[in-house]
């Protein structure tokens, strides 16, 4: 990680305006003003979050309103959200040398969102859900971020960035320095190829294949999928070599023996594939063109899903665990 400066003194005397005020937006703007710096909350008109915001003693405006009032635009709404948001409410308020922040690069890398020369524009990414940030916050800690500049206007710009991910308490755990588009195209690839595509499609491979086997559908979901937690837990904290260590010598030995072969040469293509499909663009044209036309077969996608057999199995099983109820005292 850099070795950075922890202080909030860029900061002084200037207003951040948090656009948003979900997982990340909630955690920015109250990391931010206990670090001492002056906040307000932008929301649409009749958001939901705005009592939430209030009962912080957070003051709520109109995204219009908050952007004419910030010297530093934090823009934490969804990636598909952004352009027209900003279009309509950040672009005619920004006035030179106002800052525009984002957590990630996704629509400046890809060129949906074109920022004036005149403002800084920078990169802040916290390695968390907000509300792990808040949490880490509060205890005198923090969570690593990402952080880079992508347009330094007014000179300032670094010291701006570092002081913003000071007030989140980031600099406590450690930044790593990098690019809106190195951001952007990394944390695509992980999340498709691995963590959220290559990962569901793993679990539902492999629970198939024991229920086409003839075996009871709920065996195979504890075994392809419920203790994944445990596992991914282990790697967490101590890496693959510290998960290995935790886990039987039978189970260890089958890893080494068996998970190239699930992930061999033709899945590593695959994953330079999607990673040309990233870096070309040919993904973002993909995605925000579906979310223009009303994200029609994204939506049928889920549905689909939604009704595979192992979320049925996993449900019944998970309303038996009396630790995963929101009511529970285990």
């Amino acid at each position: 990680m850099d070795q950075v400066s922890s202080s909030t003194a860029a900061l002084e005397g200037r207003t951040v305006a948090v656009i948003g005020y979900g997982s990340q937006g909630h955690a920015h703007a109250l990391n931010l003003r206990d670090s001492g710096v002056d906040v307000v909350v932008g929301l649409r008109d009749g958001s939901a979050s705005a009592d939430k915001a209030r009962a912080e003693s957070l003051e709520v405006m109109p995204v219009h309103e908050a952007a004419k009032r910030g010297d530093v635009i934090a823009f934490l709404i969804h990636d598909t959200a952004q352009p027209a948001v900003y279009a309509a409410d950040i672009e005619p308020a920004l006035e030179p040398g106002n800052a525009l922040l984002f957590a990630h690069g996704f629509n400046i890398h890809y060129g949906e969102i074109v920022p004036p020369e005149e403002v800084d524009v920078i990169l802040v990414a916290p390695k968390s859900p907000g509300q792990m940030l808040r949490r880490e916050f509060e205890a005198g800690r923090g969570v690593p971020a990402l952080y880079g500049i992508h347009q330094d206007a007014t000179g300032g710009a670094r010291d701006l960035t570092l002081a913003y991910a000071a007030g989140l308490g980031s600099s406590r755990a450690g930044l790593l320095e990098t690019t809106c588009g190195a951001e952007t195209e990394t944390d695509l690839f992980g999340e498709q190829a691995v963590l959220c595509g290559g990962f569901s499609e793993l679990v539902k491979a492999g629970f198939e294949t024991l229920v086409e086997a003839g075996y009871d559908p709920r065996l195979a979901y504890f075994e392809c999928l419920h203790e994944l937690k445990l596992i991914v837990d282990l790697a967490y904290a101590g890496g693959l070599a510290g998960m290995r260590a935790e886990v039987s010598d039978t189970a260890e030995y089958g890893d080494y023996v068996s998970g190239k072969r699930v992930v061999g040469p033709a899945a590593r293509i695959a994953m330079g594939e999607i990673l040309d499909d990233i870096q070309s663009g040919a993904f973002a044209r993909r995605w925000i063109d579906e979310s223009k036309n009303g994200g029609q077969e994204f939506q049928r996608v889920r549905a689909c899903e939604r009704l595979h057999q192992i979320e049925e199995v996993g449900a019944e099983l998970r309303s038996h665990m009396a630790w995963l109820q929101p009511d529970s005292e285990a």
